[in-house]
Parts: structure tokens; C-alpha cells; sequence
């Protein structure tokens, strides 16, 4: 199988599994200011308590020593922008956990893509090895890296879930798309925390200026024990932060950029918001109990915070609503 037709494969099969875009890029180091960007992010410890985000950081820079013999790398996205919403008068958890796990869901399409272009020898990462996935989307032309530091496709917006095959044969290559950020800092104006500091350049490759233990994403999620008091990281009260009281995640500068409001809702069954998660009211939350927790993420990725740690969070928004 030549390389045009089976990258022409791939694209088409890849569309046909619901993938929103489908891009590929040559493996290679990635380029010296996005490795120096990066290994500066973890020195500065910029990652906080993320420990797995220095680990293996050769082969994060560098995918040919993460899979032996890989000549290309296909990137895909796909879309998770709701279709419905929880009452805005409610607790919110981040749009990307309404429904199944997304690491399930795009690992099994991935699998799905490979077979069905007869490809026997690679490997399907999502969010689950060290693998710079926006760099690489970027690379492969599906988008840019914008100032909030997610993967922005042009007249789609940020909310798509990224994945890889990595693959020993030689495709061709896409061109990488340009930062069209501009001078909008939309982003940097509306983020509650600051956890995003001002860039200089509108072209943004690495990590080096994001604080994670800022972000209300990193705390509701990633960080464990409590969280500090909001009055000393909440500077920022813009009218989306005043209406945001999010109990999983934030979706605070998605919903700011521009971009955004070309997204269209996504398709995909797994990703749709139960009636149950929707009937959910702050009275319920405040009275859910760990079996309830169960029932309702089921194979869901807000298992990743835990009931003790979506308790924590629930019990901490009088805080927020109080500092705002």
C-alpha cells in the first residue's frame, strides 16, 4: 500500500468514525523551543504536584524512543461540545466529563481506525502516555496552541478530545496551521486565578506559562487533600467566573475565547449527559452519597477526583460564591 492511498485511507476512515479532524505529522524531536520550554516548565515547577508530567521527559520530547520504528504520528479529534447543559443555576461539572470516559471511547475508535486501514504495527495513545498530544495536533495542521494553552481548530473551538496512532509507515505530512490568536487575550482576561500568565508572542508551543496549582481545573481534580482558600488565588470576577460555580473542572477560558462559539454539539452517544446528571440540583449534591456517586459516574472520568475529593469540592463553593 503506497503512502498516498493509505494516508487518503485513513483521513476518510477517520471521518467516518466521527472524528471532527484528522492530521499527520513526521516523528521527530520536537522542535528546541518546546523542549526547552518544557523541561524549564517542570524546573520552575510549574506542573505542581503532577509528578508522572517529569517523568519520561526523553520520550516526551522526542516520540521515536516512546515506539521503536515509528516514521508517523495520525492525530484525530473529536468533539465533546454539549449538546445539552446542566441548569445554569446549578453546580457544573467541565462539558468533557458529561459522559463516558474519553479515554475509553478514543482509545477503542483508534484501535477501530488502525484495523480498518490494515494497520497491524502501532500504538493508540490518548491522555494516557507522554505524549505532547497538542503539539503534535498542531503539527499534524488540525489547529493552533492557543494563549489558554489548548488545541483551538480553526471555526470548530478547543472542545475536542485529542488522540494518536503512532505508526511505522511513512505517510504524508500535513502543514502545521498558524497561531491565529491575535492580539485577543479573552483567555487571560476571564481565568479566575491567573493561572495563565500573559504571553508576549501569539504563538504559544509549550507550557512554560501555565500555573497549575492555580488553575480550578488542577484543584478540583488532579490536586488531593484540601484546597487552599480561594480569597488568596481568586483575583479575577469576571461575568462568566460570577456564573460559574464548577464542582469538576473549568471550562472558564473555553468558554471565554471566541473561537468557541462556532462549536458545534457533538454526536457521539458516549459523550451525552445522562437525566440523571442533569436533574441534579445543589440540594442533591450536597446530600450525595457514595453509592448514589457510583450510579451516576459509572464509567465516567469524574471518578479520577473520587467521592471523598468531589465531596471536598462540592462543600468548598460557599467559598467561592463568597469570595466572588
Amino acid at each position: 500500500m503506497n503512502s498516498r492511498y493509505l494516508t487518503e485511507k485513513i483521513k476518510a476512515e477517520a471521518k467516518g468514525l466521527g472524528f471532527f479532524a484528522c492530521g499527520i505529522a513526521k516523528a521527530e524531536a520536537v522542535d528546541s523551543d518546546t523542549a526547552d520550554g518544557y523541561r524549564r516548565w517542570i524546573a520552575d515547577g510549574g506542573h505542581a504536584s503532577m509528578h508522572y508530567l517529569a517523568d519520561n521527559i526523553d520520550k516526551r520530547l522526542d516520540p521515536r524512543l516512546l515506539m521503536l520504528g515509528v516514521k508517523s504520528i495520525v492525530c484525530v479529534a473529536l468533539s465533546y461540545a454539549p449538546a445539552k447543559k446542566i441548569p445554569s443555576d446549578q453546580y457544573q461539572i467541565a462539558y468533557y466529563a458529561y459522559g463516558k470516559d474519553y479515554h475509553d471511547v478514543m482509545k477503542q475508535k483508534l484501535h477501530t481506525l488502525a484495523s480498518a486501514c490494515g494497520i497491524t504495527t502501532y500504538r493508540a495513545f490518548c491522555d494516557t502516555a507522554p505524549v505532547l498530544e497538542r503539539y503534535w495536533a498542531q503539527r499534524a495542521g488540525l489547529g493552533w496552541i492557543g494563549r489558554n494553552h489548548q488545541l483551538i481548530i480553526p471555526h470548530a473551538g478547543s472542545m475536542f478530545f485529542l488522540g494518536e496512532l503512532f505508526v511505522t509507515d511513512a505517510l504524508e505530512y500535513d502543514s502545521p496551521v498558524r497561531n491565529r490568536c491575535g492580539r485577543c487575550h479573552a483567555c487571560l482576561d476571564a481565568c479566575p486565578t491567573s493561572s495563565i500568565i500573559n504571553h508576549q508572542s501569539s504563538v504559544v508551543n509549550h507550557q512554560s506559562s501555565f500555573i497549575s496549582n492555580r488553575c480550578l481545573s488542577y484543584l478540583t481534580i488532579e490536586h488531593r487533600g484540601p484546597i487552599p482558600p480561594l480569597s488568596s488565588i481568586i483575583n479575577n470576577k469576571s461575568s462568566i467566573t460570577n456564573n460559574h460555580s464548577s464542582i469538576y473542572g473549568c471550562d472558564i477560558c473555553q468558554l471565554a475565547c471566541p473561537w468557541n462559539r462556532f462549536a458545534v454539539p457533538t454526536t457521539e452517544p458516549a459523550f451525552q449527559p445522562s437525566d440523571a446528571l442533569l436533574s441534579m440540583t445543589k440540594e442533591k449534591w450536597h446530600h450525595l452519597t457514595e453509592e448514589q456517586y457510583r450510579l451516576l459516574f459509572k464509567g465516567s472520568a469524574v471518578k479520577r477526583a473520587k467521592y471523598e475529593g468531589l465531596m471536598r469540592n462540592i462543600n468548598n463553593q460557599q467559598s467561592i460564591i463568597n469570595n466572588q
